[in-house]
């Protein structure tokens, strides 16, 4: 933004008077005037200065002080349920990384596997590291390809870096030996497809507040 400067500075100087370029004596008959050019100056100074807003600069504290909403990891093969679940959670206003299988997962979350290979791990884990924020809950299906959710759900709860993480399982069929397997594995939560916001709801207030 251009600021404009009161008429009474001028290039080389000012028009105050005789006083900023040597000059002799204010005469009597000036020195109203230049103390009213003076006083110009200062007012037109002092109108630049933003004042300091003390009220901003605490509210700025508290939300910096604020801690991050919660970072879930959903997993799911299906495209479409992995969309569902996804904006799901983000309604809830949380942080969510989707991937499409139980070997992704592990891959993201740096745990030892013998899908991957040492030097991808090692690579993994550094990644994660620095990028990823802590994971607050893993909810996966269970039925995929390759890796089950209830695989998954194993291989976390076998790792002394991971299994202290909640994992919640999705699947479409309503099978009780498959629910009680999971739960008696470790799982914190079964949940049947489609899964709703009073779902989410519900695993939120008990592990995620």
């Amino acid at each position: 933004m251009e600021m404009r400067v009161p008429a009474v500075v001028v290039a080389g100087g000012c028009d105050l008077g005789g006083c900023c370029r040597g000059g002799g004596k204010v005469a009597d008959g000036e020195e109203g005037k230049k103390d009213e050019r003076i006083s110009a100056v200062k007012d037109w100074v002092m109108a630049q200065v933003v004042p300091v807003d003390d009220n901003a600069s605490a509210e700025d504290e508290d939300e910096e002080a604020e801690a991050p909403p919660p970072y879930v990891m959903a997993v799911d093969d299906s495209s479409v349920d992995r969309a569902i679940i996804t904006a799901l959670l983000r309604r809830s206003k949380y942080r969510v990384t989707a991937v499409d299988s139980g070997k992704r997962a592990l891959e993201i979350l740096g745990s030892v596997s013998r899908y991957t290979s040492s030097a991808f791990l090692f690579l993994s884990k550094i990644l994660t590291f620095n990028q990823e924020p802590n994971v607050s809950m893993i909810i996966t299906d269970y039925w995929m390809p390759e890796m089950t959710g209830y695989d998954l759900l194993k291989k976390v709860k076998e790792s002394s870096e991971l299994k202290q993480i909640p994992v919640v399982i999705m699947s479409s069929e309503n099978v009780p030996t498959r629910i009680s397997r999971c739960l008696e594995e470790g799982a914190e939560d079964f949940l049947l497809k489609p899964v709703r916001p009073a779902d989410i709801s519900r695993i939120s207030s008990r592990m995620l507040q």
